[in-house]
Order: C-alpha cells, then sequence, then structure tokens
C-alpha cells in the first residue's frame, strides 16, 4: 500500500533541510522529492541505541520495544548477556523471539564474556564454540562487548578466538576497556575490537579514536558520560555514538536517545552531527537493516513538531506508523511473547548463615558506594562487635551486604558496606551484575532474610523488607531479570521499592540500581560476588578482615 508523508526533511547525507514528499510502498522509500513547501513538521532518520542490555530495563523485548517507539527509537543493539549469565544461548533464543514481537528492530549480539570473570557463580557458561555457534546465525549481529580486556592484551588463546570468530562472519566486535590508553588502547583495537562505551575520560577517548575505534557516549541510569565525552562530537562527528547501556524503567518512560539529542542540540553542537550519531553512524557501523532516509531504504523516520524538544508525533518502522497507534493498542496486544527461562536452585536462608564471627577491635574491608558510580573503594573501618559477631553499625553507614548463589544450595557471601544510608530494613534483587545472584543490603539480619527467601520463593524479583515482613515485591519471572509486564507497571513497582528504601534512610538517587552493581568484579575497586569479597584491581579475593 502506497502511502504519502509530508514534511521539512532533515537530509543527513546532504546537511540540509527542505520540504519534501516522501513516497512510502511496501515498507519502504520509494522515492524523495523536494515540494518547494514549509511545514510545522520535521521528518528525520529513527533513533538508535548502539549498545544496551534490554534486561536491565526490567522489561521483555516485547515490552521494551513498546516503550521505546513512543520515545523516537526505531532499532535497538542489544548485548543480551544479562540473561545469558542465567541461561545461555536458551536465554539468548528467549530474548529473539521476545523481540519478533517488538514494534522496534531489536538486533543482538553473542555475548563474549560468559561469566563475566571465574571468581563468581552463573547459570552458564559461553564457550568460543558457543559463541562462534551463535555468530554463524544471521539473527546475532555482532560480538558483544569483549570485557576481558586483559585476555585481549595478553593474547589468551579462548579470547582471541572469540574475536576471530566474529572476524570469520564479517560482524563487529564491541569493547569494554574502561581506562586503557595510548599503547594498550592501540593493542585493543589492533585485535579488532572497534567500539567502546566504558570511557569516561576525554583524552582516553580520543587515545582509542585514534587507535581506530568508535566511542559511544553513554548516558544511562548508571553511569553517566555525556557530559565528559560530547566534546568529541565536534572534532570526530563520524566516530561517535550514542547508547544508554542500561536503562531502569523509571526512567526509560521518560525518554531514550532523544534525551541525548535534546540535550546536545540545546549546548550548540550541529544539528547533523547530533542526529547523525543517534541514526547514522550506528546504522552503518553494525551494517543492520534501518533506514536512513534514503530511496529504497525501510521506511524508518520519526517525524517531530520541532527541534528543540525532539519528542516524536509519529514514529514508522518499516512503512507502519507504530506510534501513536502503539500506545492505544498496548494492552490489547502485550505479552505476546509466551516463551521465557529460569534458572533458580538457590535454598531459603537462615539467620545463622548470616552471622559473622568478630572480636572488640577487630578492623574490616569495607565496600565504598557512591551515588551514581560503578566504581568503588575499599574502606578499612572498626568493627561492631555484639556476642562475637561483627553486625552492621548504622550510626557509621556500615550495613551488611550478601550476595547468595541462585544457581545451587549453598551458604551466602557476607560482608559490609557503606553509601546506602539505609537506618532501617533492607533491600535485595535477583538483578546483580552480571551472574546475577540474589544481591541484599540491610540494618540486621531478620529484614535481609525475609527479603531473600521472598525472591527465592517467586524465583526472582526484587523488593524491600521491614519489620521482617516484604513491604514492595516486583515479580520478575523471565530470567529473575525481567516481568511480564509492560514498563509502566514495572516502572510503578520499582519505583515504590526505591521510596521505600529512601523512606528507609538512604540517600542514594537510586538505591537498586546501585546495590546491582556491587557484585560487578570488572569495575574496580572492591565488590563482592557469592564467594566473597574481590578486589578488581588485583583481580583476587580479598578477606573481610584487614591485617595490617
Amino acid at each position: 500500500m502506497q502511502k504519502k508523508i509530508t514534511g521539512n526533511l532533515i537530509d543527513i547525507h546532504r546537511r540540509t533541510i527542505y520540504g519534501a514528499e516522501i513516497t512510502v510502498n511496501n515498507g519502504y522509500i520509494e522515492s524523495i522529492k523536494e515540494s518547494g513547501g514549509t511545514y510545522d513538521r520535521f521528518i528525520m532518520p529513527g533513533f538508535v541505541d548502539s549498545h544496551v542490555h534490554i534486561e536491565s530495563s526490567m522489561a521483555t523485548p516485547e515490552e521494551f520495544g513498546k516503550a521505546i517507539v513512543q520515545h523516537g527509537t526505531v532499532a535497538t543493539l542489544s548485548d543480551p548477556h544479562e540473561i545469558a549469565n542465567v541461561a545461555g544461548i536458551a536465554g539468548i533464543e528467549a530474548m529473539i523471539a521476545s523481540a519478533e514481537h517488538s514494534p522496534a528492530k531489536i538486533f543482538f549480539g553473542a555475548p563474549s564474556c560468559v561469566p563475566a570473570t571465574p571468581f563468581e557463580s552463573a547459570g552458564a557458561t559461553l564457550d568460543e564454540n558457543d559463541v562462534d555457534t551463535l555468530l554463524a546465525k544471521d539473527n546475532i549481529w555482532f560480538l558483544s562487548e569483549m570485557m576481558n580486556y586483559p585476555g585481549v592484551l595478553n593474547n589468551d588463546p579462548a579470547v582471541m578466538a572469540k574475536i576471530n570468530a566474529a572476524k570469520k562472519y564479517n560482524k563487529p566486535v564491541d569493547g569494554h576497556a574502561p581506562g586503557l590508553a595510548r599503547i594498550d588502547a592501540e593493542k585493543y583495537a589492533g585485535a579488532g575490537i572497534s567500539t567502546d562505551h566504558e570511557t569516561y575520560c576525554l583524552q582516553n577517548a580520543i587515545d582509542k579514536i585514534d587507535a581506530g575505534m568508535k566511542i559511544q557516549i553513554r548516558e544511562g541510569s548508571a553511569a553517566k558520560n555525556f557530559l565528559e565525552l560530547i566534546p568529541l562530537l565536534r572534532e570526530f562527528p563520524d566516530n561517535i555514538m550514542f547508547c544508554s547501556d542500561d536503562l531502569h524503567p523509571d526512567d526509560l518512560i521518560k525518554g531514550h536517545i532523544n534525551l541525548l539529542v535534546k540535550k546536545a542540540i540545546n549546548m550548540g553542537y550541529d544539528l547533523f552531527d547530533v542526529i547523525r550519531a543517534a541514526t547514522i553512524n550506528p546504522i552503518q557501523h553494525y551494517n543492520i537493516p534501518v533506514g536512513m532516509l534514503k530511496e529504497g531504504d525501510p521506511a524508518d523516520f520519526i517525524i517531530t513538531e520541532n527541534l528543540n524538544d525532539f519528542e516524536p508525533t509519529e514514529t514508522w518502522v518499516n512503512g507502519k506508523k507504530i506510534f501513536p497507534l502503539i500506545a492505544s493498542k498496548t494492552e490489547a496486544i502485550k505479552n505476546n511473547s509466551s516463551i521465557s527461562v529460569n534458572a533458580f536452585n538457590a535454598k531459603p536462608i537462615t539467620l545463622n548463615d548470616l552471622e559473622v564471627e568478630g572480636k572488640q577491635g577487630d578492623k574490616i574491608r569495607v565496600i565504598g558506594a557512591e551515588d551514581a558510580s560503578l566504581l568503588t573503594k575499599e574502606i578499612i573501618a572498626t568493627a561492631k562487635i555484639h556476642d562475637n559477631k561483627i553486625i552492621p553499625d548504622t550510626d557509621n553507614d556500615i550495613l551488611k551486604i550478601v550476595v547468595h548463589n541462585r544457581y545451587s544450595p549453598v551458604k551466602p557471601a557476607v560482608a559490609f558496606i557503606t553509601g546506602f544510608g539505609l537506618k532501617q530494613g533492607a533491600i535485595a534483587s535477583s538483578i546483580a551484575h552480571d551472574s546475577h545472584n540474589i544481591i541484599a543490603i540491610g540494618t540486621n539480619d531478620q529484614d535481609i532474610v525475609a527479603a531473600i527467601n521472598a525472591i527465592i520463593k517467586h524465583q526472582g524479583g526484587l523488593c524491600s523488607a521491614l519489620d521482617n515482613k516484604v513491604e514492595y515485591f516486583l515479580p520478575l519471572p523471565f530470567g529473575g531479570l525481567m516481568a511480564n509486564l509492560p514498563v509502566n507497571e514495572v516502572a510503578s513497582l520499582f519505583t515504590k521499592n526505591n521510596q521505600m528504601a529512601k523512606k528507609m534512610g538512604s540517600q542514594l538517587n537510586n538505591p537498586f540500581i546501585t546495590a546491582s552493581f556491587m557484585a560487578l568484579l570488572v569495575i574496580p575497586q572492591l565488590k563482592i560476588s557469592d564467594k566473597g569479597l574481590f578486589n578488581g584491581e588485583q583481580f583476587c579475593f580479598s578477606s573481610l578482615i584487614f591485617k595490617n
């Protein structure tokens, strides 16, 4: 069916804006003709998120897609390593099946580091043969972020085999290399790695660009590097893409890549460079079948009333207007995907499982968490002792942190953390990057036990507990990571839990987001896995008790 759309066309290729009539036929752009007129609306390519973990939205790919098209995003490059850590290839296949019902185009990569390290328990392992099998598939578009940068620099055979598999199938390799500079950046890029979203320093980004890499400027729920890195756009417009990485449901309902576009434009950056970074650059880099507003392309574009806020009035994918129509149909078409996976073999815990022996005068290593940061510090503090046990010290904001293996019935790992500010109660979640064991932080053992056991009972979730009972619970039955609910409903339950955490004393902007990264061992300095405290700089376990 032929359709004609008129508006002021933002032509990124010619770097000009003109009145145009676009003819769409059978999902493709048949022709673009200058009309000579001016209009009260603008047509531009649809936005693309160049790196995102859909699982972090706590919604299925189907529901995630319904949310992002309302913000003008027509496609994402999605790394499914969260679900892969839980359920391996079966988890990735379940994500792909759900994405088939998404109105947005979701392109998945093959996770390169499952598990992220050998120092934690995950639900699955993807070796080089598994990665090769995935990359051979037409619906796998790239090798996802290579977090094992020491393995790249040291020519680890298994790591290089995964990179070589991507080269064999002519698919890009995504990077993950915070801090790598100069010679190390050159060697990392020289191995075939072409992007990085973990860069947080301007000079470090320039080193990587000089080495041949593209920089994905990240602005997510947990890590925000936009203000530091956006100056790159002026000098290196062809080497910049935008991404969210991890976007939690309460943020997702507010906006997506459109917010980065708006921010950059309002800061005075060139309109065509900004939109290129949000559209054409990732499309060309990953060679994905997404339209760039050219004749013969898929008819993927958005329409907005002005060039100030970039709120789409219409979103088109494959020649179909899927927003605003999608909003009115959400209830009728939600949850088409019936495929789901999970992995839970944890045993309920008891108060005895959380006891930590100690004596007066003991010094302990404490995880120092910071708001809106994945980085932590190692802090040495004097332990609070009661009945020869180390207990939380709320007066000094030293709380108990627990990671409980959800894949095997074993005792949990217990340590201490500062920065959360809780004065009462506990919070817990089955979202704990990257292996997604159960993580809990609390002021007392009773509430920690109540929260963890509720998650085990429901085979995944996120909750807050007070006075030995659960106050709010968000069920996450899809891999213990995602809910079978529309994003706005997920956001509501997520927000209630965060608000409860703040009511219990936390001063963090988003306590559950920060908690979810306290088991991410590849980000320094001190973290915790289900096997114990871990020093991310020395890449080895640390004892809780500090001895000079």
